[in-house]
């Protein structure tokens, strides 16, 4: 089987209109179809909804600490949390109440970003958020383009920023004003800065993406790798990432003595509420075996990373190593929410510009390729059908499958990773510079 040139597929007049109405039916399905489901499951069991803003806990904790002075991780503050959140305080005695405490469980330093937007009405500051984190997310997509130095047409970038926007996580991440999308396009102007060579701010950017220390403690280890491959010429990125942590961790602690601590309890408590914290490893084996199997993967990961330090900031074997901490992060971490998975994006864009050559490679790596086709275009292909449903069928009918377009959310990064891996000695073959650093970049 041969796939068509991507240049050739451009061609098609159809190609922006039907990516646009793939990202339609997405909203649809979670606008007209998820959300009055919910709202109805909510009435019934009296599940108490109220803005649910995952911004407005890290807002109103720093409204509160820098404005008055007080503690944002302290029980109070989460009770007034919860008072805008769910529009009233937890009750442990109802059955049907939510188990997420929605506490301050962030790094201090998240109120610096915060601080323009305290004395804001909070209604003004969630409708500006929205507006920030689309614009941040289409952004974000010509960024990891150029990171990924694949040069596509005016038309093609189009297509890629609306099925981004019009994907599930992204969505769901509008809808929640999840701060995972920040996180994404500060990792995303960072990498660009790499690649860029411009190590002073990337370094800064990346220091401020760790707001969710989760999402980018692998990406700094793997970065530690890399800028030991060639200290001379890496070391600002180092020590600029260094002097900003140590900055905001430092002007958090002026401004609340001891908040690590707290800050720990407070994370600790929240994977306690929330489950234990299961990583999609871990509900795809157990508990123990996806720990198990988790460090082995992260163990196999940087021993392939440490093998390619060497390698440039444009070359291939670095694209593909983003990738695969990126996939790596989101199979690990413990919390497999769809809304990380805009982290994925620069995975996405791997595959597809090296698409016909992983095609060719094998048998496996074609059974990963369809997989990971399948498992990506499973949510629009769901959505899609549940929005014509809409035209012919009641709404209460519809909603009984409003669970269909998530079927998919746990194989998305598992198989992005295995064809990540599986491909690898392509990265290798296609290295810009292997010729140079062949004994020290062997897959």
């Amino acid at each position: 089987m041969r796939l068509r040139p991507l240049p050739e597929m451009l061609k098609n007049p159809f190609l922006l209109a039907g990516s646009a109405l793939l990202a339609a039916s997405v909203w649809i399905w979670v606008q007209d179809i998820t959300i009055p489901r919910q709202e109805a499951e909510a009435r019934e069991h009296g599940i108490p909804r109220g803005n649910l803003s995952d911004l407005y806990p890290r807002w109103l904790g720093a409204r509160e600490l820098l404005l008055r002075g007080r503690d944002p991780y302290r029980n109070d503050i989460t009770r007034e949390i919860q008072a805008g959140y769910y529009g009233r305080p937890l009750d442990p005695n109802r059955p049907f109440d939510p188990k997420d405490q929605q506490a301050f469980a962030y790094p201090l330093y998240v109120v610096f970003i915060l601080a323009p937007t305290i004395a804001m009405p909070f209604a003004m500051v969630q409708r500006s958020f929205l507006l920030l984190l689309i614009a941040l997310t289409g952004a974000s997509v010509p960024l990891w383009l150029h990171v990924m130095r694949w040069r596509i047409s005016l038309r093609w970038q189009l297509v890629w920023i609306i099925l981004v926007v019009g994907s599930f996580p992204a969505i769901q991440a509008f809808k929640l004003q999840q701060l995972t999308l920040l996180v994404a396009a500060l990792l995303a102007a960072s990498f660009a800065c790499i690649v860029r060579r411009r190590l002073v701010l990337a370094g800064i950017l990346l220091a401020l993406a760790s707001i969710k220390p989760q999402l980018v403690v692998l990406v700094g280890l793997w970065l530690l790798i890399w800028i030991s491959g060639n200290w001379r010429e890496r070391q600002k990125l180092f020590w600029s990432g260094l002097l900003s942590m140590v900055i905001l961790i430092g002007s958090g602690e002026l401004l609340l003595p001891g908040w690590i601590h707290e800050f720990r309890a407070a994370t600790s408590s929240y994977y306690q509420y929330t489950g234990g914290g299961r990583s999609v490893l871990d509900v795809a084996l157990t508990p123990v075996g996806g720990r198990v199997a988790a460090a082995i993967l992260v163990t196999v990961l940087m021993v392939w990373l440490w093998r390619l330090r060497r390698e440039g900031e444009q070359s291939p074997a670095f694209q593909w190593s983003l990738g695969a901490v990126q996939a790596t992060t989101l199979v690990i971490i413990p919390m497999f929410a769809p809304y990380n998975q805009v982290l994925l994006v620069p995975c996405v864009m791997l595959m597809a510009k090296a698409i016909q050559d992983v095609w060719q490679a094998n048998r496996m790596s074609r059974f990963f390729v369809l997989l990971t086709a399948t498992a990506i275009a499973w949510p629009w292909a769901a959505s899609l059908t549940l929005a014509i449903a809409l035209i012919w069928l009641p709404l209460i009918t519809v909603q009984q499958a409003w669970r269909v377009p998530m079927g998919s959310t746990l194989m998305i990064p598992v198989s992005i990773l295995a064809l990540i891996f599986v491909s690898r000695k392509i990265m290798c073959a296609e290295s810009d510079i292997a010729q140079t650093h062949l004994a020290h970049a062997r897959c």
